[in-house]
């Protein structure tokens, strides 16, 4: 069964980040993959940032995303980019990382102008830790996450396009190149 794992970057405990890779891991638990989601902000921050690979939770952490065959990359964009607990994360891999595998990067924000940071911020980083396929991402508006008495949950046509995204990641994932999903990483 291929493994996916997704990885938010948001320094939130209430992110409208996780809630958005929530939908999309709701989505392809359908599909029957193995799914695991790693929040960076639950890693202990002294080794994250001070690159203690050999910490358990951190060599956990870096131990999960060569175990899988899929990876959703999300993160709320601050300042034009992608967050800097994501940014020191990413240097914790190897340079080639992410070899093999299938991207799906996401980017949440409270504006438009910030779109186009997942393909000129986000997109650049996947593909020089050798991300074999960076699929199609998305960015999710701030305003398309509601948030009430209920479950927090996306718009109608927010939840339409992400699924879109999602869908085009699984198909990707399922034309991998013959033994890429099997391959020890």
């Amino acid at each position: 069964m291929p493994k996916l794992l997704a990885i938010t970057g948001s320094p939130s405990v209430h992110s409208r980040t996780a809630v958005v890779v929530d939908q999309v891991l709701r989505r392809l638990s359908h599909s029957g993959y193995e799914i695991a989601h790693l929040a960076v902000r639950e890693l202990p921050a002294a080794d994250l940032l001070s690159a203690r690979r050999g910490e358990p939770e951190i060599r956990r952490a870096v131990e999960a995303v060569a175990e899988a065959d899929g990876l959703v990359i999300a993160t709320p964009i601050y300042k034009a980019s992608y967050t800097g607990l994501l940014k020191a994360f990413l240097d914790l891999l190897p340079q080639d990382g992410l070899a093999g595998k299938t991207v799906l990067p996401i980017a949440t924000g409270g504006s438009l102008a910030h779109v186009l940071t997942v393909d000129y911020a986000l997109r650049p980083v996947l593909s020089a830790l050798g991300a074999r396929h960076v699929t199609a991402g998305r960015f999710v508006l701030d305003s398309s996450v509601e948030r009430g008495e209920g479950p927090d949950r996306l718009r109608p046509e927010a939840e339409l396009d992400l699924y879109q995204a999602v869908d085009e990641f699984a198909d990707a994932l399922r034309i991998a190149p013959a033994g890429a999903l099997t391959t020890a990483h």
